[in-house]
């Protein structure tokens, strides 16, 4: 189901060069409760790798190590910082026409920089799943926030996921 959903974005990516907009009530609420959590950088990277150890074994600085032993190194907050500041600012340029063009350019980069390193479309759902489940734990988390950040999700993965496969969104 999540494939089909995707691809539809895709298709509508094509046809429509405002596809990337959400009604801004979403934007808000995707925006408002990451606020909240963004500055826990640290605790979402060991969330991520704690729920999923496959994606912390792509990290070749921490395979095989640890994860409670790795948590509290300066390598681990330096890219646990990485990743939330990445994840931080496509949030922030949700929502306004103006930014789609680097939102695709970003998104399109990140996926070119995965597909170099064979990381596989499941990890990346993994990747949302250990996410939301961050966020259900840490922040008032009801159907319309939870709608809102699949529709996040789905966005940024269409653009993504066409990298993995090849295509990248222009």
């Amino acid at each position: 189901m999540k494939f089909l959903i995707l691809a539809l974005c895709v298709v509508a990516a094509s046809a429509d060069p405002h596809w990337f907009m959400m009604p801004a009530d979403e934007v808000a609420l995707v925006q408002n409760t990451w606020n909240q959590v963004k500055t826990n950088e640290v605790d979402i990277l060991y969330a991520i790798f704690k729920a999923y150890p496959d994606i912390q074994a792509r990290f070749p600085m921490f395979a095989g190590k640890d994860l409670d032993s790795i948590k509290g190194t300066s390598g681990f907050a330096l890219h646990a910082s990485r990743i939330v500041s990445f994840f931080s600012q496509y949030i922030s340029l949700l929502g306004s026409e103006g930014t789609q063009p680097a939102i695709k350019t970003m998104l399109n980069q990140m996926g070119q920089n995965h597909k170099n390193r064979g990381v596989p479309k499941q990890q990346f759902n993994e990747f949302e799943t250990a996410v939301m489940s961050y966020m259900k734990a840490h922040v008032s988390f009801g159907p319309n926030v939870e709608k809102a950040w699949g529709d996040a999700f789905d966005k940024m993965y269409a653009v993504i996921f066409s990298n993995l496969d090849g295509q990248p969104m222009i």
